[in-house]
């Protein structure tokens, strides 16, 4: 089963809100039962982004960890989903 984590300032606005786009798009895509689902804050997480398949942010991230890091603001305004998207598919087909 691949992981997926979803990161944000506080672990709890932006955060919820792109995870659950990010849970529609799973089951639109016959993914949801391949894929478990984190949700933490940018602090908590900068040490351990190696221990999950896909991490997906709404805010900034150190640079040490930003090439591992999928911008998650295009789900937050709409702008770019799909790119978004196509990115945590490429990952969890790794």
């Amino acid at each position: 089963m691949k992981k997926l984590m979803v990161m944000c300032g506080s672990g709890v606005a932006t955060s919820t809100v792109v995870m659950g786009k990010i849970k529609n798009w799973l089951a639109n895509e016959g993914l949801e039962s391949e894929v478990k689902l984190y949700q933490s804050k940018v602090a908590e997480e900068v040490n351990h982004v190696d221990d999950y398949d896909v991490v997906v942010s709404t805010t900034l991230v150190p640079e040490s960890i930003k090439s591992k890091v999928i911008n998650g603001v295009p789900l937050l305004t709409g702008v770019g989903t799909d790119v978004v998207f196509g990115k945590i598919k490429a990952e969890l087909t790794k």
